[in-house]
């Protein structure tokens, strides 16, 4: 069976992943702490490491600095899902096995595909469109759906709602369900209860406390027909639903404590808060799924074996590399692809690698350009330095050593940044 050791997730992202891997019949493993990551890496060498980081990535480094000092663990692949950081630093992640950062929250359609791929396994997932919003006031739990009826985004909410509960000390929550253009009937019946037993599933929700705003029929009779939903109450009118739930004490309109409750959420609400996206939502294109890729190295020259030597080297990093036999190829492209790195060849037919660095010149391409030729004289080494390359490596070199001097220049690149 495929193994997923999973690091340092939140206890919403770690229950979540571990049922819908689980019910893929794939293992999930839960490490706490650096310190306990690595113990429980070289002794399960898992298919596939996810690490969850919330604030900084530079704590996973002392992990990432045993993983490659271990011959057993140093090719086992990772994904990361964190915040939002410099293109450059999550280029330098490849180094260490990073083949994929998710940028916080997660098109988690795109993500399980990630998965799938490196572990190779069909993943199933619900893409059925569906909005799914919550938030909280006081002790009431409002919990939107609109569109469709999504099991991904429904076995969130279940995890979402116990989140709340415990970090806000909730004794007795109360939840509203607002289904909002849902028209249902029998075949959407076994996603209606699965939506139904995601909102009783934590301990502390009863089914008195449960009011659901529906126009909907089929909801009202499946609810009125089940005996594990006695107690909870369909009605049509959110009125209803809320004064039921809300003890106004000073005789205030209720249309406005409504509105007040609804529409205006406690600080809290955000406290904890997960959202689960798909690309379909967002609507992200291909390209832009494709940018969590951790390194993207243009290569361009006419020698077949040199291009098939450098995709194989930079594929022991999890480099995601595009080939150019021609430089007209690699112009056309930059206007469309973006690139961590240009490793380039000077002689070559047609447009030589110099003609290339001229016109990425007067483009303000500011990518590093590592040329790799066997053009040995000092002049062209100068007049590649000149127009713009950042390094120079004449033909032949061992693989590993131009994966290496790539790594250098973009680490580079990323201190100059910061100054």
């Amino acid at each position: 069976m495929k193994q997923v050791l999973l690091i340092d997730a939140s206890q919403l992202f770690r229950e979540f992943l571990k049922e819908k891997l689980t019910d893929e019949h794939i293992s999930v493993e839960i490490a706490t702490g650096k310190r306990d990551a690595f113990t429980k890496l070289i002794s399960i060498l898992p298919s596939l490491v996810v690490i969850d980081v919330n604030d900084n990535i530079e704590e996973l480094n002392d992990f990432f600095q045993q993983k490659i000092a271990d011959p057993n663990t140093r090719r086992i692949p990772v994904i990361i899902a964190g915040p939002k950081i410099e293109r450059e630093k999550i280029a330098i992640l490849a180094q260490y096995g990073v083949i994929k950062y998710f940028t916080k929250p997660i098109k988690f359609d795109i993500f399980f595909e990630s998965i799938g791929k490196i572990l190779k396994a069909a993943l199933s997932i619900d893409t059925t469109p569906c909005t799914l919003e919550v938030h909280i006031n006081n002790n009431i739990i409002f919990v939107e759906i609109a569109n469709g009826l999504n099991r991904e985004k429904i076995a969130i909410l279940k995890y979402k709602l116990s989140e709340i509960i415990e970090h806000n000390d909730i004794d007795f929550p109360k939840i509203v369900l607002m289904m909002t253009g849902l028209t249902l009937n029998f075949t959407d019946g076994a996603n209606l209860e699965y939506l139904l037993d995601s909102l009783i599933a934590d301990t502390k929700i009863h089914n008195r406390n449960i009011k659901i705003l529906s126009f909907d029929d089929f909801t009202k009779e499946l609810v009125a027909g089940h005996k594990n939903y006695d107690g909870i109450e369909v009605a049509k009118s959110l009125t209803e639903v809320m004064s039921s739930l809300v003890d106004n004490n000073h005789n205030s309109d209720l249309t406005d404590l409504i509105a007040d409750k609804i529409l205006t959420p406690d600080e809290q609400s955000n406290v904890g808060s997960m959202e689960i996206r798909f690309s379909s939502d967002l609507g992200i294109t291909q390209k832009e799924a494709e940018e969590s890729t951790t390194l993207k190295v243009a290569i361009i020259d006419d020698d077949a074996v040199t291009l098939n030597v450098l995709k194989t080297a930079f594929a022991t990093v999890n480099a995601a590399v595009n080939a150019f036999s021609a430089g007209s190829e690699f112009i056309k492209s930059i206007a469309t692809q973006s690139f961590d790195l240009v490793i380039l060849d000077i002689f070559m037919p047609g447009i030589s690698g110099f003609d290339i660095l001229q016109q990425l010149q007067t483009k303000n391409f500011t990518t590093p350009i590592l040329i790799y030729s066997q053009a040995t004289q000092r002049e062209s080494v100068l007049m590649a330095l000149k127009l713009g390359a950042k390094s120079y490596l004449v033909k032949p070199q061992k693989p590993m050593d131009i994966v290496q001097k790539a790594m250098e220049l973009i680490s580079l690149k990323k201190k100059q940044n910061r100054q």
